[in-house]
């Protein structure tokens, strides 16, 4: 799959059609991505132990194929490419050649360190 993580998408088809976000996750094994602000859900959890039931809203993933990268440079939809310049590989797209600008990155998680107290 050619879709990141904070990469700038508009949806293609379904009823959110022309909704434009960023894609907060990829499910690579479904292909499907979870773009914020499109394909909005509501789900009724019933109230259990004393806890009162709610409404919990949350987005659903959406197909690939129905999203596509917004172009940086022309604003409309593009699909995605690769450049080779010497031994990197850059993402771009197809409309106007320019490379696809993701948005703010997150920090990664600090990886686990083994207790070296431990014996």
């Amino acid at each position: 799959m050619k879709l990141k993580v904070n990469d700038p998408v508009v949806v293609l088809t379904g009823k959110d059609r022309g909704k434009s976000g960023t894609i907060t996750r990829v499910l690579h094994k479904t292909n499907q991505v979870i773009i914020e602000g499109a394909n909005k859900r509501i789900k009724h959890v019933k109230g259990r132990d004393g806890n009162p039931g709610e409404r919990v809203e949350f987005y659903a993933p959406i197909h690939a194929s129905n999203v596509a990268v917004v172009d940086a440079k022309t604003n409309k939809p593009s699909r995605v490419g690769y450049k080779l310049e010497g031994t990197t590989k850059t993402r771009i797209t197809k409309k106007s050649g320019e490379p696809i600008v993701s948005g703010k990155k997150t920090a990664k998680k600090a990886a686990k360190k083994p207790d070296a107290d431990k014996k």
